[in-house]
């Protein structure tokens, strides 16, 4: 399945003649494409302990390199499991772009995967989200700026055109009024942090009813905290997102830009993908869902 129009074809043919070529000690491993609703790359199990992961774009190319090196660094300070790259291949066989080999890790996302306590599931995010935050790199190192818009008048006009696109699926009113009150909101003050910048449902693995690793750092990178804060909305209920939030401290303006980036993705994401990606589609709509259901606004 394509979720762009301008992805390359990837399929397990062409995978394993990457590994023939490049890593001969794996490719004699079964090979099963995963299900995944990952919008920027195709994942494929290799054998019971690795998985393979190819860019289906241009513009998500130059994620395993920026994996590959910032993830080693990153991964002693965090609390949970992330995927560091194990291997980096080079285009080939027709294939355009860098890929990369993974350890598998154990579990489900959060979209599919079942959380047993979302009170404790919101500590131990909280808990992530935080220790990226006070991550602090050897003397001369430059972590790499988040691609994300830092701004969220950068996506007012899509919001916009998206909340007249979905008229008839959301309250527009209402998610008019939380993007104004995001908008209105103070933009971050302080010195920019690591951020995954990515942390919906698909994102967070699930195992024996806990979180248990983080996945997809394409966005990682320094810049507002705020845009951590969308794995409230993701994944929480109106019960449980103000643990999250006492937890990690969270001022009035970071909670509301926090809230204005979580409505943008599942606003622009809704339309995108419903037809192409229903699981993804329905990521962003439980986003929507949860942020517009208490019209009062949750502050």
């Amino acid at each position: 399945m394509t979720f762009h129009n301008n992805e390359v074809a990837i399929d397990t043919a062409l995978v394993q003649r990457l590994l023939a070529a490049q890593f001969p000690q794996w490719s004699t491993l079964p090979l099963t494409r995963a299900q995944s609703s990952g919008t920027d790359n195709v994942l494929y199990r290799l054998g019971e302990e690795l998985a393979v992961r190819l860019p289906r774009l241009k513009s998500a190319a130059g994620q395993v390199e920026k994996e590959r090196l910032w993830l080693p660094q990153l991964a002693p300070h965090l609390p949970l499991a992330i995927p560091t790259p194990l291997a980096v291949g080079a285009p080939d066989e027709g294939y355009p772009w860098p890929w990369a080999v993974y350890p598998w890790f154990q579990g489900e996302d959060a979209i599919t995967g079942r959380i047993d306590d979302l009170g404790e599931a919101a500590l131990t995010m909280a808990q992530f989200v935080n220790a990226m935050q006070q991550i602090k790199l050897a003397e001369g190192a430059t972590p790499p700026p988040c691609p994300r818009d830092m701004s969220l008048q950068v996506r007012d006009a899509k919001v916009h055109q998206a909340i007249a696109e979905l008229e008839g699926l959301i309250d527009p009113k209402a998610a008019a009024l939380v993007w104004e009150e995001a908008l209105q909101s103070l933009e971050w003050q302080g010195p920019p942090v690591w951020i995954h910048a990515d942390l919906h449902a698909g994102n967070w693995l699930v195992d024996q009813g806990r979180i248990c690793a983080v996945i997809d750092f394409g966005c990682v990178g320094v810049g507002d905290p705020a845009w951590d804060m969308l794995a409230a909305w993701s994944i929480l209920t109106a019960g449980t997102r103000d643990i999250f939030r006492t937890a990690l401290q969270v001022d009035d303006a970071t909670w509301a830009r926090g809230r204005g980036f979580a409505l943008s993705m599942g606003l622009i994401a809704l339309p995108y993908y419903k037809d192409t990606n229903p699981v993804f589609a329905g990521v962003a709509k439980r986003m929507l869902d949860e942020i517009l259901l208490v019209t009062g606004l949750e502050l």
